[in-house]
């Protein structure tokens, strides 16, 4: 029920088109990121539907992406994530799977808690993208690019929103799905992960202030870790029990409201 009222709500946000959101792109910026129940994403799409835009591209308003990790042999990009290091960074490909546009990126954290993000822009379906790209990988991470190998896969739908007047975007992910290179999966239909992108805190947020009338709090979450740890059997889990608990509280909140 929660993903057709999802699509009904978001007919009512007035549409913003990409090239309306230049001001918001933020390659520079700071994060925070919300889990929640999807039961809980229409009314919350409700509430906040009169102070945001939607992103729409060729009439849609739903967008599913797939996303190609990669890693060290010894996943010094995992391990980076589940240690808690600064100055961190992440590896992967991305496609847009509307219109096809593909992308290496290369995402960074710095230790003022500060995220990054450079890009280059690729051919849809190629995977030889690292080779080609080494000059431009050396350059921003530390680790030899000609090491780095395909390691997990990971799909989700994302609306976003922008509020130009807060100069502030917002990206909601929802049916997420990760898998490994053997064809095993783990899905969490549940599961919800909003994401405040703006260049100085997000108290101010009409949106920030929406999720706290919820009850939902921020907290760190890396979507490569989890899956890292669920399908790969990556090491070091015991420093994600955490947030392993609070998926679980998610999934028993959504079974408690009923399944979509």
């Amino acid at each position: 029920m929660e993903l057709k009222e999802i699509t009904s709500i978001l007919k009512g946000f007035e549409p913003v088109g990409l090239e309306g959101m230049t001001d918001v792109r933020y390659m520079n910026r700071i994060d925070t990121k919300y889990l929640f129940s999807v039961s809980k994403l229409p009314l919350l799409l409700q509430n906040v539907r009169s102070l945001y835009k939607t992103l729409e591209i060729d009439w849609q308003r739903e967008f599913r992406y797939k996303t190609v990790y990669f890693d060290t042999p010894e996943l010094l990009f995992y391990s980076q994530h589940v240690t808690g290091k600064l100055n961190r960074a992440k590896v992967r490909i991305r496609t847009y799977e509307t219109n096809g546009l593909t992308f290496l990126e290369v995402k960074q954290k710095s230790n003022k808690g500060r995220t990054s993000k450079s890009r280059m822009e690729k051919e849809p379906g190629d995977m030889n993208h690292i080779e080609q790209s080494r000059e431009f990988l050396t350059e921003l991470i530390f680790a030899n690019a000609g090491t780095l190998k395909a390691v997990l896969n990971t799909g989700f739908t994302r609306i976003t929103l922008v509020n130009l007047d807060k100069a502030e975007r917002i990206t909601i992910d929802y049916n997420i799905s990760w898998n490994n290179l053997k064809g095993e999966g783990v899905k969490m239909p549940f599961l919800a992960i909003a994401e405040i992108k703006s260049e100085k805190s997000t108290t101010l947020s009409p949106f920030f202030q929406q999720l706290k009338h919820l009850g939902i709090r921020s907290t760190g979450f890396s979507k490569y870790a989890m899956g890292m740890a669920m399908v790969n059997g990556a090491p070091k889990q015991n420093n994600l029990k955490p947030k392993f608990l609070l998926l679980n509280r998610i999934r028993d909140e959504y079974n408690r409201n009923g399944t979509a």
